[in-house]
């Protein structure tokens, strides 16, 4: 199974002034934005990315270029960043452009809150759709590159907020109206991988810290027995899909 980095773009004009962006075009990363995601890219740097994707909206692909150049300056390929209309922002309708305080004291505010799978945004789009669709690109991507790159292989959606945390909540196996519960901050990075039984929710909206440990290594070698041969099997390395460890498993071996 492959392992996927979830990346939200890096903050906005728009997230910094308040207004809801959605699909407005010439949205771009503020100052703040850049420096996070450039942080975000040496992060990611750690290990070789097979594919990296992104949203349609300029943030999200100037977030992605960001990735690829801190993979060029690692010393590898510089990805191609695909976009994949999938993982595109939310539809808002009449919301999008507005300021979010007006938008707080709209009736329909609380029902994007506290049920969300019941919404349909005023000339947008219903939020069980923009799920469906984010989670079946990102599952079919996700099926395509492993088949395509083996199951050790690790690859890099950059969407936005309400996106991505629908589907960590469906890789928690959370309804959507329980999506608010989960927080995704701007050029934060969750991992996810898609086993054979379930998904694994590896990490979630983080800041900081080396990715390098979510890198193929090779199996360890196994002590030797009595006999001089070894004892039991080597460890599977990353992509291996034991099922959940009971008792929690001793994690990567770094």
């Amino acid at each position: 199974m492959a392992t996927l980095l979830l990346l939200r773009h890096g903050r906005t004009t728009a997230n910094a002034s308040g207004v809801l962006a959605g699909r407005t075009s010439g949205v771009r990363l503020d100052d703040l934005g850049t420096t996070q995601v450039e942080r975000a890219g040496r992060r990611i740097a750690g290990v070789a990315i097979a594919r990296l994707v992104t949203s349609p909206q300029e943030r999200c692909r100037q977030t992605a270029a960001a990735v690829a150049a801190a993979q060029k300056e690692a010393g590898r390929p510089k990805p191609r960043a695909v976009v994949e209309r999938g993982l595109a922002e939310c539809d808002y309708g009449e919301w999008q452009g507005q300021q979010i305080k007006v938008l707080a004291k709209e009736p329909l505010w609380r029902t994007v809150q506290a049920q969300p799978s019941a919404v349909t945004f005023p000339g947008g789009e219903a939020m069980t759709t923009m799920q469906h669709r984010a989670v079946s690109a990102v599952r079919r991507l996700d099926a395509a590159i492993t088949a395509e790159h083996g199951a050790d292989a690790v690859w890099v959606a950059v969407s936005h907020g309400d996106i991505i945390k629908a589907v960590l909540a469906d890789a928690l196996g959370l309804h959507l109206d329980l999506f608010q519960r989960i927080n995704v901050d701007p050029a934060s990075i969750s991992v996810v991988r898609y086993g054979a039984d379930r998904p694994y929710v590896l990490a979630s909206n983080t800041h900081d810290g080396d990715l390098s440990w979510l890198a193929p290594r090779p199996a360890d070698k196994a002590a030797p027995g009595a006999d001089g041969e070894p004892d039991g099997e080597a460890d599977s390395g990353a992509g291996s899909d034991p099922g959940a460890v009971v008792g929690g498993g001793a994690g990567p071996a770094r």
